[in-house]
């Protein structure tokens, strides 16, 4: 950690999933880096309060678009780990808001206050010219952090399974419902990547000798299907699970009403794509680059469900 960072850090989204777990790695840091944790609102700053070396942290409530406060909560930190966004868009939380407002803010405030790299967290598939209202926002978002006079590194990354996850609950839901149905009968490929792999890969992207300006691509070292990923994640809880198709056009309607109907719908057609779009790359370039490992899919599954997995 020496190496990747010589002030303290900003991270913003601090109290989300990925947040937590990179305010706990640097908690653990021999160096005692600081930590500077931006969050939204009081009970997300009470959220981090049983997370180790509170004394190395300093929690600001700032709203992410507001240039002022972020320039405020920047002030004395060498990095910038930005690790806002939304997989969900609805009528009180768009993606405008929570992506390219943010980081325009951020662009902004990290050159006033004399950061010297932002790294941020971005998704496979992130395109402005994606027809995905989910994967346009993030590559516009991309794309104005790339164009900051502040060095940027761009890291995307595809499903994060970790304990806690939004994306490792829905997938432990699944696999012992004793019989799911999945759209296209699961045929979407996928790549999942051990959430400590995205610290690592984080905290490498924040070294001053890495690559600047640049989009790195990190998945993990397996691709395979949705079903096959159940199947093994069922197989890590020693459960038993039967399978049933929904069918694309099935779920796009269903999407597409829970939209007109509810103001906060269960599912979206831009969430629905970028859930079945297929992440399939070459994940050695990026490893090498950034130096790390990539735990092996069965590894990354049995740490996600420690505490349940089959003996």
């Amino acid at each position: 950690m020496s190496e990747q960072v010589t002030d303290g850090v900003l991270v913003t989204g601090a109290n989300g999933h990925l947040g937590r777990l990179l305010i706990r790695a640097l908690a653990h840091d021999p160096e005692a880096v600081p930590v500077r944790a931006v969050v939204r609102s009081e009970r997300a700053a009470r959220s981090l309060d049983d997370l180790p070396h509170p004394e190395r942290r300093d929690v600001r409530i700032v709203d992410y678009r507001d240039r002022a406060g972020l320039t405020e909560a920047a002030r004395g930190c060498g990095t910038a780990i930005h690790l806002v966004g939304i997989l969900k868009q609805t009528r009180v939380n768009r993606y405008v808001d929570a992506h390219e407002r943010p980081a325009e803010a951020l662009s902004a405030a990290c050159a006033e206050a004399g950061v010297s790299r932002i790294v941020h967290t971005s998704i496979l598939g992130a395109d402005p010219a994606s027809r995905n209202g989910c994967l346009a926002s993030r590559g516009r978002t991309d794309e104005i952090l790339l164009a900051s006079p502040v060095p940027a590194v761009i890291l995307r990354v595809p499903m994060v399974l970790g304990p806690g996850d939004p994306a490792t609950d829905a997938l432990r839901r699944q696999a012992t419902a004793g019989r799911t149905s999945l759209v296209r009968g699961g045929a979407a490929v996928q790549q999942p990547i051990a959430a400590a792999d995205v610290m690592s890969a984080l905290l490498a992207a924040a070294r001053p000798g890495m690559p600047s300006d640049t989009v790195v691509e990190l998945g993990g070292p397996e691709s395979l299907t949705h079903r096959a990923l159940v199947e093994r994640t069922a197989a890590v809880l020693g459960a038993d699970v039967r399978f049933g198709t929904t069918p694309l056009f099935a779920a796009h309607a269903f999407a597409w009403l829970a939209e007109t109907l509810f103001a906060d719908p269960p599912l979206t057609r831009d969430m629905l794509g970028v859930l079945e779009q297929d992440d399939a790359i070459d994940p050695e370039p990026a490893r090498a680059m950034l130096g790390i490992e990539l735990t092996s899919l069965d590894a990354a599954l049995r740490a996600a469900f420690a505490e349940e997995s089959a003996p």
